[in-house]
Formats: C-alpha cells, structure tokens, sequence
C-alpha cells in the first residue's frame, strides 16, 4: 500500500526537509496588515520574526481553503496514492482541519475512491513534525493507512508541549490570553512559561529572568514522566542554544532543535523557545 503524507504549514517543517521525506505541505497565509505571505514559502522563520518584531500591528494567520486541500489530494491521487493521511494543527487554533475535512468530504466521486483519513493533532509546530516523521517511516515499511493513523493518533496523546515567553504582550494582544489571564498585572516583568490547552494559553509558572524560566521549562518536561523524545522549537539561534545547554545537563538523552514559526510565533512573540516532549508508553 502507498501511503502519502499531507499536513499544513504550522508544522515548521523547511521546504527542503518536506521535498526529501515526501511530505506534502499545504500553506496557511500570514498576513501583515495589508501584505500576505505564504507561510514558509514566501517569509520564512527568520522574516518572520524580524517583521513581528517591526511591526506596529499583531499579524494573523488564515486557514488555507478547502480548494487547496483538494488539490493536494488529487495530485496525490493521480501520482498513484492508495492512501492519504492529512495531519494538522489543533482545531482548538484554527479552522485548517475542519478546512481538511471539507476539502475531503467534496472530492469528486473517483477520488473518493481513495481513502482519506485527516488527523486533528491537538498540537502545533514540532509537537507535529514529531509524529509525522514517524508517519513517513512506517509509509516507506509498508505499513497500512490505518496503523500509520493509530500510532500517530497514540504519539499525540503523549505529546506536550511548554514554552519559555519574553512577555505576554502577543498572547494578550492575539486574544488567547485563556489561563494565563492572571500573568497580565506584570507580564512585562517576568518571563512566563506556558502551554497549550484546547486552543488557549494556559498559565504554568512566572519566572523573572530568562535564567530561571529556561531552568524550570526542562524541570517540567522531565517532571512529565519518562521519555521517548525530548525536542526544543526556537524563534532564534541564540535562545535555542541557551535552552539546549540546560537541558543537556540535567536529561542524558538526545535533544533536538527545529526552528518556531508564525502559526505559534505570532501569539508568542519573538524570543519564545519551546520544549517538547513524548512520554515514553507506559
């Protein structure tokens, strides 16, 4: 059985990276005032953060349409296809999986023909990226649409993810504020750390330097459980890097770094570095 992958942008997987694992990305846009930009494509990481932090106005994103899902899966269809997985953001961020399924539920009787099962990941940026690694392998070993599913669908559920923030100014101003609502009396005084709830920002701790906020974002992931996979999500180098070092002295295992992107970014602000984790199975 050929099984092809298909997700969205927010994953923040570069272009180069999707091309070698035969991923399909389906972009979401990035909108900045009145310029948009495709995400990834045409404003990558590193723009992206320069022009948020340029910026007079928060940017937004916006869900690609059903019309783009389609096209992705009818390319896909006619490459030879026998089964689609499409794996996207949380539902609980953005309308991208409901976009998915509307875009599946629509295809043209011959196309339906093939199976389509779309995964909402409850997740976001590397939480994803994790899994769908995992789902290309077990595509290139022959496994079927619904193990491939199931396992991916078991990954997510042992995924968290907790991020280390410079301010909550972008949370407040992006409105997904949620939990963390409490943090606004001084949120330019600490550096808060958070993580994401069905869709909104919920509150952990309030450090007050960098310091301190990188040191308990890797106690909480350890204190989390075991581990299978231990991954740092960077808005830049520099932070990535202080985050790495803290984690390395107190966690044996391997730490990987993948950069941040809008689809977080833009309700995080620049200097956000997240941590993420897999629990092993129990």
């Amino acid at each position: 059985m050929t099984v092809r992958i298909v997700t969205d942008s927010t994953a923040d997987i570069m272009p180069e990276v999707a091309e070698e694992l035969g991923i399909t990305i389906v972009p979401l846009t990035v909108f900045f005032d009145n310029e948009e930009y495709l995400d990834n494509i045409d404003l990558d990481n590193a723009s992206f953060y320069k022009k948020l932090q340029e910026s007079k106005t928060l940017p937004r994103t916006s869900q690609p349409a059903p019309a783009k899902f389609q096209a992705a899966y009818t390319q896909l269809i006619e490459e030879g296809a026998d089964g689609i997985l499409s794996v996207h953001l949380s539902s609980g961020l953005s309308g991208t999986y409901q976009s998915a399924c509307t875009a599946r539920d629509t295809l043209p009787e011959d196309a339906r023909k093939v199976p389509i099962e779309i995964v909402d990941s409850k997740s976001i940026s590397t939480g994803m990226f994790l899994a769908l690694q995992k789902a290309v392998a077990e595509a290139n070993e022959g496994l079927s649409l619904t193990e491939i599913k199931a396992h991916v669908e078991d990954q997510f559920a042992r995924t968290r993810i907790f991020a280390a923030l410079d301010t909550l100014e972008y949370v407040h101003r992006g409105g997904r504020i949620g939990g963390a609502r409490a943090f606004l009396g001084n949120m330019l005084s600490v550096k808060p750390i958070v993580s994401l709830k069905d869709g909104a920002v919920v509150a952990i701790e309030q450090p007050r330097t960098r310091s301190k906020a990188l040191a308990r974002l890797v106690q909480i992931a350890l204190d989390t459980g075991p581990i299978e996979q231990l991954a740092i999500a960077e808005s830049n180098e520099e932070i990535g890097a202080q985050l790495a070092e803290v984690a390395k002295a107190s966690y044996k295992g391997q730490v990987t770094r993948y950069k941040l992107g809008a689809a977080l970014g833009t309700h995080t602000g620049p200097g956000t570095v997240a941590l993420i984790v897999v629990n092993a199975k129990q």
